[in-house]
């Protein structure tokens, strides 16, 4: 945890002296020769990407991405040889806070550079290493890993300050060597070393975010029996903090379970686990705390409780942090991990953000900006929606991912876990009484999915088998299954009230909806306990399924099941935002088979791109590659993957070129735009077993449509809401007008029905970037695209990889010369596929809508008999708000979330004062309530307004993310569009 000084100083010139730096740079970290050899390697070969691409790498200056790339070859080498390492029994010597420290970069810009750099360099790294190199280098889970911890410390500071007094200095003189600063008190660093050593020996591989809150809330615990009464912030007689009693006193860990809704069993044992710690580690003697006499147990019931004798004396205090110092060291010594003891201090360099700019936030600035920005308050979302007059209603606490964490597991334990592990009698009916009996298939497969999902035996190459390990993954296992079943059950039984019928054989038999209902139910598991160890899309890749797979049954999962947590459905549809912006697009998608077949004509370019996937592996093959015993389950038939058989439902996926769809139904050339009503209509006849059909069946609804086009119908019609949302939030930050707006909008919808392939393995933003660019030339607007990149940064679903990084397949005659795939900036995209694609679209905005708005009437008179062949464009949509929800049991008072876009136009200077923002002060004032109460005072005293608000036509949040369609409303037609030239100068995004 020492600064080692930054040696990388003069700016990039050529690359011989940037070879000369970086072996410094080496030396400076003590790197043995063989690793010295892997790194000047690594970093020969690949400097050359680092002088091609310094416009898009970093956000800083020359010296800095230089630096930048430098931590990233040290990473890549010190992370890939680690087996080899293991295998000599040496190390390299150093940790990736050293390499950190010495190229002078922040924790946060490293983890957000990093992907761009594994993206230019992959083919390089595939080449010297093996094609399993990104897995090893466990970028995303070591950042996943980083921000839990950021998480966590945050909790525990304000849990201990809430309890203890921060003193600024150390209660004794302070542990020498100790790396904290001086106002961090030893009673506090002590909890948070004792925690580290809790999630190196007790939490093994399993580190989710809930295990380690109650982790922490075990710490408290031992901090609240043994540090002295002068240090507490409270009276234990009269706090609120501790309000479980009895007539032995206080019930300590009772009062802990229902302030941070936990569990008292699983708190009492992760106490067991610290207080083995203790006698391991420090080596203390323990006594039951019933017969110990000490003025930090008095009024506290010591049943059931531990004492350990001088614990927290001053003298000893700090030899016992010396002591687990220096096993937190022995046990990660020569891993490439972050040394966690430094969390402890929000000022370390490390914590900062915004090195790579120069603008790095002090730790003191950020603690300022936590004292004057209030935590959010809101009530528990354990059963929406909740009456306010329940307790759940009345329950406060602070909104962060501890809290968060914690309440949805709330859920799981007292919802989910008192289920049963076997099928339901009523869902056992439905099985029973299909064709043929699948309750057996139904078993056994669910065994093997959720077994591949959480292994009880090891957790992928990293870690050995451990009894917590197997005791962690099989309580996943039991909540994940039970879930599942639950959701089965109520979705077989809306199933048979539209089929009017129990035999629903089409659906209970069909694999690819079992393993994705498995996959949904194992993500909400994981995303409850917040598991770094993994993270989506681990679920999709271990089941077998894609991601345009899940998306079919996410809706299923919400609308059926009632008591969801409104945290887990907002995970959902954040799942929901990712698979369709980016994931649904990727190479390897089901996605295609499914286009392919509604969309013959892109057969070709489909191919030509590698895009279609794998077939869907069987259950045995699933099971034998990740172990998963089988033993006691019969057998089931393996899959066959044969286009005319529809039993095992889905798409065939063949990787082969699929030129055979073309006699199957009649050539089109666009997806139909279906209007509110048609799509309503489709949703509510289409069984939910006809979206895993075969996409060559005809579509039970009727209409003459197969599967593929229903399906791929609604499909677009999601993408079309998503990107009118998106677009509209980014035309807000830009003040653009609703003409740009519904231009902009127009121009999305053009390119999904004739230039669809510009979606192909590309993120939906790339292309509404674009297509903002290309709408601003022709409406002549003094708009640049880098006005453009700087407004999407502020965008909540920004990721710098968008505008940077876009895939292109350069065709064999481009007259650029490029060949093969690469992946370029989105200027060089636009300038050379993008418009050259759109350009005849961008011609056309103009003369469709004005159509459209001159047809109005007449359209309505057709209404849903419009000719499927014809395509049309849809003015933008209406996408209200998220409805109010009330937030007092008492008064009419409703709050309703705001736009981030609208934030800047709301908070101007003439209105700032009539707004109150949580987080944000209005003026100078001191507190929330006195900012309320001074609004309530302007406006009261001013004119007031007659007339009630009328909140009886809320639109409910269902229906926000319900019905992804284009809708029917005014707009403004635009004038005619001239021929302009449409490419533009090179110019730097704002990156």
């Amino acid at each position: 945890m020492e600064d080692v000084k930054p040696l990388i100083r003069s700016s990039v010139d050529d690359g011989g002296s940037m070879e000369t730096r970086f072996a410094d740079l080496c030396k400076s970290l003590s790197l043995d020769e063989s690793a010295l050899r892997a790194a000047i390697a690594l970093f020969r070969e690949t400097k050359h990407l680092l002088l091609a691409n310094m416009s898009v790498l970093g956000s800083g200056t020359l010296e800095e991405n230089e630096r930048l790339w430098s931590a990233f070859v040290l990473y890549s080498v010190k992370r890939l040889r680690e087996e080899k390492d293991k295998q000599d029994n040496s190390g390299d010597g150093f940790s990736l806070c050293q390499i950190l420290r010495a190229t002078k970069l922040s924790v946060v810009d490293f983890f957000k550079e990093v992907p761009q750099c594994c993206l230019k360099a992959g083919h390089i790294l595939n080449r010297m290493y093996d094609t399993n190199w990104e897995k090893r280098l466990e970028v995303k889970e070591l950042h996943a890993n980083f921000t839990q911890l950021s998480d966590l410390s945050k909790f525990y500071k304000r849990a201990y300050l809430e309890f203890f007094i921060q003193t600024s200095a150390s209660v004794g003189k302070q542990a020498s060597g100790s790396s904290r600063p001086g106002y961090i008190s030893d009673y506090h660093y002590f909890g948070w070393l004792l925690f580290l050593a809790l999630r190196v020996h007790a939490f093994s591989c399993f580190k989710d975010l809930a295990t380690c809150a109650n982790g922490l809330i075990s710490i408290l615990a031992i901090l609240f029996i043994h540090v002295p009464v002068s240090f507490r912030n409270f009276d234990i007689r009269t706090s609120q903090f501790l309000a479980k009693k009895s007539n032995k006193g206080v019930e300590l860990l009772q009062s802990l379970c229902a302030k941070y809704n936990t569990s008292e069993e699983e708190l009492r044992g992760t106490m067991e686990k610290a207080n083995k710690l203790i006698v391991d580690i420090l080596q203390k003697k323990h006594y039951p705390a019933s017969e110990c006499k000490t003025e930090s147990l008095e009024n506290i019931n010591t049943e059931g409780l531990t004492y350990f004798e001088e614990l927290t004396d001053w003298k000893s205090l700090p030899f016992y942090i010396k002591m687990l110092e220096k096993d937190y060291d022995d046990a990660v010594r020569n891993k490439l991990e972050l040394d966690e003891r430094l969390f402890i201090d929000e000022g370390d360099s490390l914590l900062a953000t915004g090195s790579l700019s120069g603008g790095a936030m002090s730790g003191s600035k950020r603690k300022h900006e936590m004292i004057t920005s209030p935590v959010k308050m809101i009530t528990s979302p354990m059963s929406p929606p909740c009456s306010p007059t329940s307790p759940a209603y009345s329950s406060k606490f602070a909104l962060t991912p501890v809290s968060t964490a914690m309440t949805t597991a709330k859920w799981l334990r007292n919802v989910i876990s008192p289920l049963s592990s076997n099928p339901s009698s009523e869902l056992g009916r439905f099985l029973s009484s299909c064709d043929k009996d699948v309750t057996n298939d139904v078993t056994r497969r669910a065994s093997i999915i959720l077994g591949a999902i959480f292994p009880n035996s090891a957790l992928g190459e990293r870690c050995g088998t451990s009894l917590i390990d197997s005791i962690w993954a099989e309580q996943r296992k039991m909540e994940a299954l039970k879930l599942y079943y639950r959701v089965l059950e109520a979705i077989c039984r809306a199933e048979s009230q539209i089929s009017n019928g129990n035999n629903l054989t089409p659906l209970l038999a069909n694999e690819r909806f079992h393993r994705c209902m498995l996959a949904c139910s194992a993500d909400l598991v994981l995303a409850t306990h917040k598991t770094v160890s993994m993270m989506f899309p681990a679920v999709l890749e271990r089941t077998g399924i894609t991601a345009f797979d899940l998306s079919k049954v996410i809706e299923g999962f919400v609308r059926h099941e009632e008591s969801l947590p409104r945290e887990l459905r907002r995970h959902l549809n954040n799942l929901e935002e990712r698979l369709l912006e980016s994931m649904a697009w990727e190479k390897g998608s089901s996605m295609y088979d499914s286009l392919i077949v509604a969309r013959p004509s892109l057969a070709a370019e489909i191919n030509r791109l590698g895009l279609l996937a794998e077939p869907m592996p069987s259950l045995d093959a699933i099971a034998m590659h990740h172990n998963v015993p089988a033993a006691g389950l019969p057998p089931l038939p393996a899959i066959k993957h044969d286009i005319s058989s529809d039993k095992n439902g889905g798409a065939p996926s063949p990787k082969r070129f699929c030129t055979d769809y073309r006699s199957v139904l009649v050539e089109r050339n666009s997806f139909t735009s279906p209007s509110k009503d048609r799509l309503n209509s489709l949703k509510s006849k289409l069984a939910l077993h006809s979206v895993f059909a075969s996409p060559t069946r005809p579509n039970p609804a009727g209409g003459g449509e197969t599967c593929a086009e229903a399906g791929m119908n609604v499909f677009i019609s999601k993408i079309l809401k998503l990107a009118a949302i998106r677009v509209r939030s980014l035309s807000e930050r830009l003040q653009l007008s609703q003409q740009v707006l519904e231009r902009v909008y127009s121009l999305v919808q053009q390119i999904i029905n004739k230039q669809i392939a510009l979606f192909f393995n590309r993120h939906i933003d790339q292309i509404i970037l674009c297509s903002f660019y290309g709408v601003a030339k022709i409406s002549q607007l003094s708009l640049t695209f880098k006005e453009i990149i700087s407004s999407y940064r502020r965008q909540p679903q920004c990721k710098p990889q968008v505008f940077r990084s876009v895939f292109v397949a350069w065709p064999l005659a481009h007259r650029s010369g490029r060949t093969g795939q690469e992946h370029v900036d989105i200027i060089t995209f636009y300038n050379e596929v993008f418009i050259p694609s759109v350009k005849p679209l961008l011609v056309e905005v103009d003369s469709s809508v004005s159509t459209l708005n001159n047809n109005r009437t007449e359209d309505n008179k057709i209404g849903d008999g419009q000719c499927p062949c014809s395509p049309r464009v849809s003015p933008f949509p209406s996408l209200p708000d998220m409805s109010p929800k009330k937030v007092s049991a008492g008064h009419n008072v409703y709050v309703s979330p705001l736009r981030s876009s609208k934030m800047d136009i709301l908070l101007s200077p003439s209105s700032k004062s009539y707004y109150a923002c949580i987080g944000e002060s209005t003026h100078a004032y001191q507190s929330p309530s006195k900012d309320l109460t001074e609004i309530n005072n302007r406006l009261n005293g001013g004119r007031k307004v007659s007339g009630r608000l009328n909140f009886d036509s809320l639109v409910s949040d269902s229906l926000v993310a319900g019905s992804l369609c284009p809708q029917n409303g005014p707009f403004t037609p635009f004038s005619s569009v001239t021929s302009l030239n449409l490419a533009m100068k090179y110019e730097q995004p704002d990156s």
